[in-house]
């Protein structure tokens, strides 16, 4: 990736109380206007004329405008986000991901703390005070991203973001970044693809909220609330001590709604607005033979196949239309209000478009539509290992056989009590269940063995009332700025760390941005660059205009 070289300058650093606000917002609009930056927040003159209030569609067209002027600015912070390698495990690099994030938020004038977590990448946490605003916003991202196998991208370089001419699928081409000049500045197609991990999933939403901030104050439109951020470095790990460091802080979490930006839009290409997200249980399986693999000339039709054993094991969880057999698994589940069944209802029905997309023929779910599957518990095989396949094969029978599981909850479900009906139904499959690697006795004595590990970190669903006063005025600004085009769900099939801020007693609701096809966990992870743009227009209108 090249662009022009362009001069870089340091952003002052945030002043920490909320009485010097307004001198920090004035030195900072000084500094930045005899400052040139490279990266950060465009320099952005002080305003004489009186603010604008404008209506949301009118906000996206004043953030448009901004956006189409400063295409290559907002482009060039996100691409050197997204080069700081960012696995939640790997402490170096996820920590230069929250100095970075620091030093972007500084340069927009927000009050930054850095909540530390030992070993891993801290929550990042900034203040934004509105004067004479009645409610505040906590917006919740995360900047840490799923691991990745550098050989199976189609550049093979995960964090050196590539621009392609359209997806990968259609045969979209690598392209070079545009060049940018007062004379000819940089234009961005919007059907263009930017990939790299975690441009999504995501870093994208972060850089689009400042962007939209950017825009505001370039076009003197006042927020009309608070605003806090909460960026977390663990959300693809678990969220293993998110809930610990806020209730270590719950001071700082005085707020009225939360919004997220995790997840994808619709996948009709519409905007989406959300209320729900469900819970994640993960496990893994293991089955047993031999100690050791064997021969499968010498030994074949004799000695016990743990491959065959786990297959038979699986295929008894599922029925052939995806109904999950295992005993109470639907019990448990929290009816949708009226007001859900309603939206649900009234979501688009684009699965026959989707199936010719993807590319099968038949789905689960016995006819029921994807939107209300969505609102069931699901059973997952994430994963399958046993001894080798491709190039690597040989005649054994494997000594063992593994199945990575998850389990999406809905809400009334509990993680531990769900893992308990799934070993509960393994036993009732014959097999001797255990959570450690099986003793020689244990071998000896049971035919069938199945390790059962839970991973380490799950979470319940959670949701917010789409009743609310709150979740009434934000579905109202975001369909205004949208032209009435955004879908409203119950709930999104994904899950993020929302039942903290619900025990807490802080609504959340869901704003995603980037494209649904977005190769989100997986490789080749893109965003439609078209998506970023209406994204920050969607952003803007929320920090100009929601109120109730």
């Amino acid at each position: 990736m090249t662009f022009p070289a362009q001069r870089s300058s340091r952003a002052p650093k945030a002043v920490n109380t909320a009485s010097r606000a307004n001198i920090k917002t004035t030195l900072l609009g000084l500094f930045l206007a005899a400052m040139p930056s490279s990266v950060f927040a465009q320099q952005i003159p002080l305003q004489s004329e009186p603010p604008k209030q404008l209506q949301p569609e009118q906000v996206a067209q004043e953030v448009r405008d901004y956006r189409m002027n400063n295409e290559d600015r907002i482009m060039r912070e996100l691409t050197e986000f997204l080069s700081i390698p960012n696995i939640a495990s790997d402490t170096v690099n996820i920590q230069k991901n929250a100095q970075h994030l620091v030093a972007m938020l500084e340069a927009r004038g927000i009050e930054t703390h850095l909540l530390p977590i030992a070993g891993r990448g801290p929550v990042v946490f900034g203040k934004l005070t509105t004067l004479n605003a009645r409610r505040t916003v906590i917006f919740y991202a995360h900047y840490d991203g799923q691991p990745v196998d550098p050989a199976a991208w189609t550049d093979g370089k995960p964090f050196e973001p590539a621009l392609r001419s359209a997806p990968l699928e259609a045969g979209g081409q690598r392209i070079p970044f545009p060049a940018n000049s007062p004379e000819h500045p940089a234009i961005y197609n919007d059907d263009w693809r930017l990939y790299a991990r975690s441009s999504s999933d995501d870093k994208s939403p972060i850089v689009a909220l400042l962007a939209a901030l950017d825009a505001l104050r370039a076009k003197n439109i006042p927020l009309a609330v608070n605003l806090k951020l909460i960026l977390e470095g663990e959300e693809e790990d678990g969220s293993p001590n998110l809930e610990r460091i806020l209730l270590l802080h719950r001071n700082l979490l005085d707020a009225d709604v939360l919004l997220t930006g995790d997840g994808p839009v619709h996948q009709s290409g519409r905007p989406l607005v959300f209320f729900g997200n469900r819970g994640i249980l993960g496990f893994q399986i293991t089955t047993y033979g031999a100690i050791r693999a064997l021969h499968s000339g010498h030994y074949g039709n004799w000695a016990p196949n743990p491959a065959f054993a786990l297959a038979r094991l699986l295929a008894s969880m599922k029925s052939e239309d995806g109904k999950v057999l295992i005993d109470g698994f639907h019990d448990d589940i929290d009816p949708l209000s009226a007001t859900a069944q309603a939206a649900l209802a009234a979501m688009p029905d684009n699965d026959a478009e989707l199936e010719r997309e993807l590319q099968f023929a038949k789905p689960e779910g016995g006819g029921r539509r994807l939107v209300e599957l969505l609102q069931f518990p699901s059973l997952n095989i994430r994963g399958l290992r046993s001894a080798y396949v491709g190039e690597q094969s040989q005649n054994v029978i494997p000594e063992k056989a593994v199945a990575a599981m998850d389990v999406r909850l809905v809400k009334g479900e509990e993680p531990d009590e769900k893992f308990e009906q799934v070993v509960n139904h393994i036993r009732k499959q014959g097999f001797y269940v255990t959570a450690n690697e099986p003793t020689k006795e244990e071998r000896l004595a049971h035919p069938q063995i199945a390790r059962v590990a839970k991973d380490p970190f799950n979470y319940p669903a959670s949701r917010t009332s789409m009743e609310l006063p709150v979740s009434q005025a934000l579905i109202k600004v975001v369909q205004a700025a949208t032209g009435n085009q955004t879908v409203v769900a119950p709930t999104l099939g994904g899950s993020v760390p929302m039942y903290i801020f619900e025990k807490l007693h802080l609504p959340w609701i869901g704003v995603p941005i980037v494209n649904y096809d977005n190769h989100q966990h997986s490789s080749d992870e893109n965003l439609r660059l078209g998506h970023l743009w209406r994204g920050m227009e969607i952003y803007g209108a929320i920090l100009a205009d929601l109120n109730w």
